[in-house]
C-alpha cells in the first residue's frame, strides 16, 4: 500500500492549479457571471496483494446527461452534506455500495470545471478492505476497476476531438481495454498523472 499511497499523496502535494473541460480549448470565452454548482467525486483506490486498483463506473445509457460515459462515483453537493467530501462519500455509497466507513480520505485535488456548469472536487480515498460493488439501479450500468499505474502514466493519455455545439472540442482520453475514459474523468486523472510524474 505504501507505494500507491505515496504516489497519491505526491499528487495531492503537487497538483495545485484547477482544471477544466476547456483546458485544451483556449479560444473558448466563458461568461464571467456563470454560476457553477458544487459537486464531489470519489477517487476510490483499493490496494490488495501489492496492486492498487481504481474503481470507476459506466453511467447508464438511459440517463439524460452523459449517458454511457465513464465516471468517478459522485455527484452534486446536497444541503444535507456537511462538506464536499461528505457529498462524494454519500454518492459513492449510493452508486457503488461503498461504505463511507471503509474509506480513508487522503485529501482533495484542485477543482475541475465542466461544460455542464459544475465545479467538481475530486476526493482521493483509500479503500480499507475489499467490498462487494453494488451498482445503483437506473444510474450505473457497470462498475469496473483499472490498475492505478495505468492512469498514473502520462504516456497512456492522448488528445482527441469531436464537434460539440458547432465547434471542435479537444479532450484527453486514457482508454483501458473496452473502456473509453475521456472528458472530465480523464482530465482529472491527467492532473494526477502529471503531479506524480513531477516527483519521479
Amino acid at each position: 500500500m505504501r507505494d500507491a499511497e505515496e504516489s497519491l499523496r505526491a499528487a495531492l502535494r503537487r497538483a495545485r492549479a484547477p482544471s477544466s473541460d476547456y483546458d485544451l480549448n483556449p479560444d473558448t470565452v466563458l461568461p464571467a457571471d456563470r454560476r457553477l454548482r458544487p459537486a464531489g467525486v470519489l477517487v476510490p483506490v483499493l490496494v490488495e496483494h501489492g496492486t492498487a486498483r481504481l474503481f470507476l463506473t459506466k453511467r447508464s445509457s438511459a440517463l439524460k446527461h452523459h449517458p454511457g460515459q465513464i465516471a468517478f462515483p459522485g455527484g452534486k453537493q446536497e444541503d444535507g452534506d456537511a462538506d464536499i467530501t461528505a457529498a462524494a462519500l454519500r454518492e459513492a455509497h449510493e452508486e457503488i455500495g461503498l461504505d463511507p466507513g471503509n474509506v480513508d480520505i487522503l485529501g482533495t485535488l484542485p477543482a475541475h470545471e465542466t461544460v455542464t456548469s459544475f465545479t467538481i472536487t475530486p476526493v482521493i480515498g483509500l479503500i480499507r478492505t475489499r467490498f462487494e460493488p453494488v451498482a445503483e439501479l437506473g444510474e450505473v450500468e457497470e462498475i469496473f476497476d483499472v490498475p492505478l499505474t495505468h492512469v498514473l502514466r502520462s504516456a497512456n493519455f492522448s488528445v482527441q476531438s469531436r464537434r460539440w455545439r458547432g465547434t471542435w472540442r479537444h479532450y484527453y482520453i486514457v482508454p483501458f481495454g473496452p473502456y473509453y475514459i475521456w472528458g472530465a474523468t480523464a482530465r482529472i486523472l491527467r492532473t494526477m498523472a502529471d503531479a506524480v510524474a513531477e516527483v519521479q
